[in-house]
């Protein structure tokens, strides 16, 4: 049995601002600091063998910060663009409500929230889960199976992604899941001898 344990990113200053942030390179907060301090001590309990974040630094500050409040610093972290934010194109640093108010709630329900619809010149949550799965089915799933306990930092709709493949999720039903900032979501993975099976492990950190 090995055990996977994923992490959005502690707040951002443009999630405090609620702007749409998507690949743009933003810092965290004081509170997004403070998260994943919080974090870090829920996984100090936890061995890991292997990090993974995306390329943009509230990721990767994220990560530094659960590592050294768990007592792991040196516990080797790859970065790789694959696991970033999508992209939202135009509406990109603008602030939600008033993108609200110019295109209409569900105009904007539609960008944010559904599994195929793409916002002006960005990605969906599609064309996330099409670069966010092969990287992790090649690159981060063989040390689970080997194991090993993994780590990854990322953000709210590459773990959509992801989750609709560990959970087996609907794309109508995705709409429905958001991910909070800074607080670790655990799977673990087992196998019959025949194949392996994801279990969300919903109480893991219940009293971390």
């Amino acid at each position: 049995m090995s055990l996977l344990v994923l992490v959005r990113h502690g707040q951002s200053t443009w999630n405090l601002e609620n702007r749409f942030t998507g690949e743009e390179d933003v810092p965290l907060t004081p509170l997004g600091r403070a998260e994943a301090r919080a974090a870090g001590q829920k996984l100090k309990t936890v061995t890991f063998s292997q990090g993974f974040t995306s390329v943009l630094q509230r990721a990767i500050d994220t990560m530094t910060l659960i590592l050294e409040t768990a007592g792991y610093p040196d516990l080797p972290v790859t970065c790789n663009r694959a696991l970033n934010e999508r992209n939202y194109g135009q509406l990109q640093g603008l602030n939600k409500a008033e993108v609200a108010k110019k295109y209409g709630e569900q105009q904007v329900a539609e960008w944010r929230r559904s599994f195929s619809i793409r916002p002006p010149g960005g990605e969906s949550l599609a064309d996330t889960a099409g670069r966010v799965l092969p990287y992790y089915q090649s690159s981060i799933e063989p040390f689970l199976k080997k194991g090993q306990n993994i780590l990854i930092i990322a953000h709210g709709n590459s773990l959509r992604s992801l989750l609709m493949y560990l959970e087996k999720i609907s794309e109508t039903d995705i709409s429905h899941v958001d991910l909070p900032t800074g607080q670790p979501r655990a799977y673990e993975l087992t196998n019959d001898g025949s194949s392996f099976f994801y279990q969300h492990d919903k109480v893991l950190f219940e009293h971390g």
